[in-house]
């Protein structure tokens, strides 16, 4: 039996006396789109630094390809093919767009060229600066240069959120051509339907619990208790 490409078992962190994840457990196999789900505050971003070593977990251990990475340096987590679009995109302001592109990409099938063809907005702002693009250009940007480190997995917190329709619409449609393509995602977002359009399962974090986890259709069966969920 393959090995999830990522996994985290039974995940506790802290934020000094403060209790935040509470034995939150998720695997993410190659090629497969997992979302997370939950309102502010309810862990989720918790979760992402947890699993790449951004914010240690006190107990419960993270896997990638059946290797035992807890503890790992967050780098040496992301050379194993990982990438992560983090909140508030983290793009270079004072480089241009071209400059952001070129410092992360690595050798593999995503080049400058393919990933601005996935974004035709960026190929008229190369030569602008990080800092004089809109949110959603922003996001574009930060996505790309995910993509040019040649990730199996590539991870994304609040892929849409604050963004203008237009943006997010452009946004989704990427996402669901790595998905077409065997590109694994954990995505966060806050569009339900979107995330069950995209995704093949689905975690609902309360509270830095794991208060659902299945497959689109066992959402849908305990639709009415999966919403509740999100509004409580």
């Amino acid at each position: 039996m393959t090995a999830p490409l990522l996994e985290a078992r039974d995940l506790h962190t802290f934020y000094g006396a403060s209790h935040v994840l509470h034995g939150v457990s998720l695997t993410v196999a190659p090629g497969e789109t997992v979302t997370l789900m939950g309102r502010n505050g309810m862990g989720k971003t918790t979760t992402i630094r947890s699993v790449l070593g951004l914010t240690g977990a006190r107990s419960g251990e993270v896997l990638v390809r059946g290797t035992r990475v807890t503890g790992w340096p967050t780098h040496r987590i992301a050379q194993l093919g990982i990438a992560l679009v983090p909140e508030g995109r983290g793009i270079f302001p004072a480089l241009s767009v071209r400059e952001n592109l070129m410092m992360a990409a690595r050798p593999g099938r995503w080049t400058q060229d393919r990933a601005v063809e996935l974004f035709p907005r960026l190929a008229e702002r190369l030569h602008h600066l990080g800092s004089q693009l809109s949110g959603g250009e922003q996001q574009m940007l930060a996505i790309a240069r995910a993509l040019l480190t040649n990730p199996e997995l590539i991870i994304l917190d609040g892929a849409t959120e604050g963004l203008a329709p237009l943006a997010r619409q452009q946004i989704w449609s990427a996402l669901r051509r790595l998905r077409s393509e065997g590109t694994a995602a954990l995505i966060v977002d806050k569009e339900v339907r979107r995330l069950l359009e995209i995704g093949d399962r689905h975690l609902i974090l309360v509270k830095g619990r794991v208060a659902f986890s299945g497959t689109t259709a066992d959402f849908r069966e305990r639709a009415e208790q999966n919403l509740a969920l999100l509004r409580a």
